[in-house]
């Protein structure tokens, strides 16, 4: 662990919090069971799209746990050079799984491995201009980027309230959204309850509970719990050496400068959060391990690897900010990719379940944008243009997931994910109107105005010292009614 890149302030930061091992483990599971679907979903996608057996899809998907929880104790405890040091979970990143598919059609599975260990070495040679951009995520931009990332996640907890797989017969049912509901329920009240430990471990809780009320109902099977070897190593290049194609690299590089922006965002996110300083060291360190992780995952058999946001917003509902939390939730994840029943143990918790809980957690990453962007000044200025534009730009492709269709791929990866659309949004406009100050006008535009009360700079000019108004009067200084003009008088 570095001990050199924070000096005389590492001990009294909020992150480097020690909580003692039960506490650890149970927020740390906790961390996991919000994760764990969006972790397995991306090898079982990719899987399928490549033409794999079931047997080697779920080689991935423990592949994917392994380098999951590697890459967040990379991440949380760090090494010189590599880590953030902030409770960040590491995991598969949903920005590559088109561009995968796409690979996988022309050079199968080890194109796909090749593309990521080539364009991760190039996104780990640019981290230093990403990480010299620290100015340019004020609390205006960072707001921006948190409010959006709880916006993109809620059609996840919508879709896993409704069961989770849009082809089973009961997506939708009024069975799996009554569970969801309950489980949001009773994260809500066990959120009130007066005792600090069991209104943190809400969102355990709760899933613990919402499963046990599935299974009594007959909506969650456990019977191939048992199915499958108990321990397994992860495997070296068990699907073969990784091919390197030009056109793959370069597709796959776009979607690392995205995963680049994206965990930029995750990073101020967590320390706007956390209330802890992210100076470009710190977002340079974070970045390079993500990077590594991503170059070193295809070892395993896995994919690139990025921040998950979902995370982000079980810190600010928990208000537990130790790192060390998150990284015991890493070792946990070593843990299931060295343990593939325990794995699907987690994986026989329902969809709803997750989706009850999800709305909550996902709901409190919004909230967390939407309070620090209330930190924000607005007066004759351009900022709310900013948090309009980026915010609505950012919501497009959640609400019309096929906006981007039709554009060319490289598009439609950039701006298909709405965090990194607001945020390439923000940073511009900010950039535009707050840092590029040349052509302002020193009058504010309607869209600064109409927030804020005005005064014509003519109209202060007839006033002379003294002057005052009271009950819609104004007086000079001896007492004496000044007379006002109607609007549209002479």
């Amino acid at each position: 662990m570095e001990t050199t890149t924070y000096p005389a302030t590492e001990s009294s930061r909020p992150e480097d919090e020690r909580l003692g091992l039960f506490a650890n483990l149970a927020y740390g599971f906790q961390h996991i069971l919000t994760m764990y679907g969006g972790i397995v979903a991306v090898p079982l996608i990719v899987g399928q799209a490549a033409g794999l057996s079931p047997a080697e899809i779920g080689l991935l998907i423990t592949a994917s746990l392994f380098a999951g929880g590697a890459a967040t104790l990379l991440q949380t405890i760090g090494l010189p050079f590599f880590g953030c040091q902030l409770p960040l979970v590491q995991g598969v990143s949903f920005a590559g799984v088109a561009t995968m598919i796409a690979i996988s059609g022309n050079g199968g599975i080890q194109a796909i491995f090749g593309a990521v260990i080539a364009s991760s070495f190039l996104g780990l040679l640019i981290t230093p201009v990403f990480s010299r951009i620290t100015r340019f995520f004020p609390p205006l931009v960072a707001g921006i980027v948190i409010t959006t990332i709880g916006l993109t996640l809620m059609p996840v907890a919508g879709s896993w309230a409704m069961g989770g797989n849009r082809t089973a017969p009961d997506y939708g049912s009024q069975a799996n959204i009554l569970l969801a509901g309950v489980t949001m329920l009773i994260v809500l009240l066990l959120s009130k309850v007066g005792n600090a430990a069991i209104s943190r471990l809400s969102i355990l809780l709760a899933l613990v509970i919402g499963t046990v009320i599935a299974y009594a109902f007959g909506m969650t099977d456990f019977s191939r719990v048992a199915e499958g070897p108990v321990f397994a190593l992860p495997q070296i290049f068990h699907f073969g050496y990784p091919t390197f194609g030009v056109a793959a690299i370069i597709s796959m590089f776009i979607v690392i400068l995205v995963t680049l922006v994206e965990t930029s965002a995750d990073i101020f996110a967590v320390g706007e959060i956390v209330e802890t300083k992210v100076d470009s060291r710190r977002l340079g360190d974070g970045l390079r391990a993500d990077m590594l992780s991503s170059m070193l995952a295809p070892i395993f058999g896995s994919f690139t690897q990025s921040a998950f946001a979902q995370n982000v917003g079980l810190v600010a509902v928990t208000g537990v900010k130790s790192r060390y939390v998150v990284a015991t939730g890493g070792l946990i994840l070593v843990a299931l990719g060295l343990l593939p029943v325990m794995g699907r143990v987690v994986a026989a918790i329902p969809s709803p379940v997750l989706g009850g809980a999800g709305i909550v957690l996902f709901g409190t990453v919004a909230a967390s944008g939407i309070r620090t962007l209330s930190r924000v000044d607005y007066a004759n200025n351009m900022n709310l243009i900013i948090v309009a534009s980026s915010i609505g730009f950012g919501t497009i492709p959640i609400v019309i997931p096929s906006f981007y269709d039709q554009f060319p791929a490289w598009v439609e990866t950039i701006f298909h994910s709405g965090i990194s659309s607001s945020a390439l949004m923000a940073i511009t406009l900010n950039l535009l109107f707050n840092h590029l100050t040349a052509g302002n006008s020193n009058q504010p535009s309607v869209f600064g105005a109409a927030s804020e009360r005005t005064i014509r700079y003519a109209d202060i000019a007839q006033l002379r010292d003294g002057d005052y108004y009271i009950d819609g009067k104004l007086f000079d200084a001896e007492g004496n009614e000044v007379p006002l003009i109607p609007a549209g008088g002479h």
